[in-house]
């Protein structure tokens, strides 16, 4: 505080000295601490409403509703049996050729739809995104939540099909929402990728199609692991829809490879997707809405 007179020789008055304000610096947190979890528990409800609009879009105006979620895995199932079962003798571990593709086409369906919705999530909601505020992992969250009310409907078809068959499911269904919950961590995983890629580089989103139609045949749909060579096994096994399609069919069907390493070796590959994925998908996040 400095003393000041005015220039007639008035009165001493007090004025506080100048002194430079402190300076705060906000800078984002960086590697995982910046997934800030608290903040995606407090924008729940828009995750509700961005699945709900999905599934509402979906449906809305359709003939057969419902019925579509079925249809795809089922004419794909079709096919693959006269093509793969009946005409090239592929072995199905002793199954019949329909149950045994239809239990791998059932998480393989739901892991393209996913990954497709969640690799174009930012660039489908970028009006969103460039007028208000929210934790953006909620758009690839919501693309892979939303695809599971498709995955119900088509599981109802594969209890008709091994009902059909007399096929009884074995004590390790119990654990099947395990392996589904993996089939929906590698689509996240993937997706946290994708998605910022797509949004600066739109090429992206027309490569996704043709991936995953590799990635297919890359992985035991249409052929059972035991095809694979040994010595391939854990090369093989890198490719994380292997421990989720081969975890579908021991759990239903109580077939598949009993070897749980490669199977391990598929959940480490998609942890270390995940946390590379979030890292790259918040760092990426701060000009998401300069570019898309």
């Amino acid at each position: 505080m400095t003393l000041s007179r005015t220039k007639d020789g008035g009165e001493w008055t007090a004025t506080k000295s100048e002194m430079p304000l402190p300076t705060f610096v906000i800078q984002p947190p960086r590697g995982l601490g910046s997934l800030d979890v608290a903040a995606l528990w407090e924008y729940r409800e828009l995750l509700y409403f961005l699945v709900w609009r999905d599934v509402k879009v979906r449906y809305k105006q359709t003939f057969i509703g419902a019925s579509w979620a079925i249809f795809q895995p089922a004419m794909t199932m079709a096919i693959f049996t006269v093509v793969f079962g009946n005409f090239a003798k592929i072995p199905s571990d002793g199954l019949p050729y329909a149950v045994f593709a239809y239990t791998a086409l059932l998480p393989w369906t739901y892991f393209s739809t996913a990954l497709s919705r969640s690799g174009t999530g930012l660039v489908s909601n970028a009006n969103l995104i460039t007028k208000v505020y929210f934790p953006r992992l909620i758009v690839p969250l919501a693309s892979v939540i939303a695809p599971a009310v498709d995955f119900l409907f088509a599981f109802l078809l594969l209890l008709g099909l091994m009902a059909w068959f007399g096929i009884v499911p074995t004590w390790g269904i119990v654990v099947l929402p395990l392996f589904f919950l993996l089939a929906m961590i590698t689509a996240l995983a993937i997706g946290l990728w994708l998605a910022p890629l797509n949004a600066r580089y739109r090429d992206v989103g027309h490569t996704i199609p043709f991936v995953t139609q590799f990635w297919m045949f890359a992985s035991p749909v249409v052929y059972p692991v035991s095809m694979i060579p040994e010595s391939w096994r854990l090369l093989y096994s890198l490719n994380p829809m292997v421990g989720v399609i081969e975890g579908f069919r021991w759990a239903l069907l109580g077939k598949g490879d009993t070897d749980f390493s490669p199977m391990l070796v598929s959940v480490a590959v998609v942890l270390v997707l995940l946390v590379g994925g979030v890292i790259f998908f918040k760092r990426m996040e701060r000009t998401l809405a300069d570019v898309i």
